[in-house]
């Protein structure tokens, strides 16, 4: 069995993760206000449509966990591309706001079965004993989705209609990363038919009368983060104007995609030598950090350049450690249906959070929901260093 990480499969992956969320995630923000002027609503009403179809989501995540491990992640993928080019169609063509509510679920559930979960098990079926680099160079790969897409959506939106923008974006998933997801599948079906073939699983560290009590620990723990993630992310120039850094705000976001970027990079060339467990911890203490920084430091230039830095590298590293964690944890064997638990806990939390942020803001101001937030993060570290102590 060769230690070499498939890098065929990875650079694939990483041309059709960029698409999945450019086109499904990161464009929505752009084109939010056009549609919900074309169908007479408010804008909140849009995030709010946008929220429920990541509920719907996250509740039919563990199902689509168990079809990663039943029929193949590839294959999933690759149907996954074809519902996806369809909801962006059905969007695209709703005549009225409910048909378009239901396209947008049915755009939310295609994306779970093409995004990060899905191509991490595909990994991880595909050559289990250097999953977990290859996840670390996917992420890598792949942390140029918002720097691609954003750029991109604007400029297609600057000539045309957001219904227009959606169905160039279900042609790149129709006609990019369906085949390249069929072509992994066929891959995969080769591979395993070959004669040499000798899939050597891999064992997960964690004990087997702990496996039910660290299952609970990791979901939790990912389930804080992720909030803080969510919440953040989605206020985050809102929340920087309003911490009186004006015109600068925008300029201070940017710095929140390299830093994802980098803190990867930077793992992957020194932090061979750091199980998934640790680094976990390491993504947990970074995220609080950075918001409580932003918190005690406004309206500091520099202290917001800070926070956009540190909590962009815990957010980077975050993506790695859902892949990997439940690798190190507890195997190969079932790895999807772990994800697709996980993905159901994380997007129903990552749903909400926005929400739950944004009622804060409104009813105890910004630095003092910037303190529950950082608080709420904070436990995290707490869970992940229970789970360390608990696989040892």
């Amino acid at each position: 069995m060769s230690d070499r990480v498939p890098v065929a499969a990875v650079l694939l992956l990483g041309v059709t993760q960029n698409i999945g969320y450019g086109t499904l995630y990161y464009s929505f923000s752009i084109l939010a206000p056009d549609m919900a002027g074309h169908f007479g609503l408010s804008q909140q009403w849009v995030f709010a449509a946008l929220s429920v179809a990541l509920m719907v989501g996250g509740l039919t995540a563990p199902w689509l966990g168990t079809l990663f491990d039943r029929l193949g992640a590839a294959k999933v993928m690759t149907a996954g591309s074809a519902v996806a080019a369809a909801a962006l169609v059905a969007c695209a063509y709703a005549p009225e706001k409910a048909s378009y509510a239901a396209a947008l679920i049915v755009m939310e559930v295609a994306a779970n079965l093409v995004q990060y979960g899905a191509a991490f098990a595909l990994l991880v079926q595909l050559q289990p004993q250097v999953a977990a680099r290859s996840i670390t160079y996917l992420t890598l790969i792949a942390g140029f989705a918002s720097t691609i897409f954003w750029p991109i959506t604007t400029a297609l939106h600057a000539h045309l209609s957001w219904q227009q923008v959606y169905l160039v974006f279900a042609a790149l998933n129709l006609l990019i990363c369906l085949p390249l997801h069929a072509w992994l599948a066929a891959t995969m079906v080769k591979s395993r038919n070959a004669p040499a073939r000798e899939l050597q699983l891999v064992e997960g560290v964690l004990p087997g009368e702990h496996r039910k009590l660290g299952f609970v620990l990791m979901v939790a723990g990912f389930s804080l983060t992720s909030l803080v993630s969510a919440a953040v992310l989605v206020h985050m120039v809102p929340l920087l104007s309003g911490l009186g850094l004006g015109a600068t705000a925008a300029m201070i976001a940017t710095l929140f995609g390299p830093s994802q970027v980098a803190s990867r990079l930077i793992n992957m060339v020194f932090g061979k030598g750091i199980d998934a467990a640790h680094l976990a911890i390491i993504a947990a203490a970074l995220m609080p950090a950075g918001v409580m920084t932003l918190a005690v430091s406004a309206p500091s230039i520099a202290g917001a350049m800070v926070f956009a830095v540190v909590f962009g590298m815990g957010n980077g590293l975050l993506s790695i450690v859902i892949g990997a964690l439940p690798l190190h944890l507890f195997g190969s064997q079932g790895y999807g249906r772990l994800q697709g638990k996980m993905m159901a806990a994380r997007l129903i939390v990552s749903a909400l959070a926005p929400f739950a942020l944004a009622f804060a803001m409104s009813a105890i101001g910004i630095g003092a929901s910037l303190a529950v937030t950082a608080t709420l993060g904070a436990s995290a570290i707490i869970l992940f260093v229970s789970l360390a102590r608990l696989a040892r």
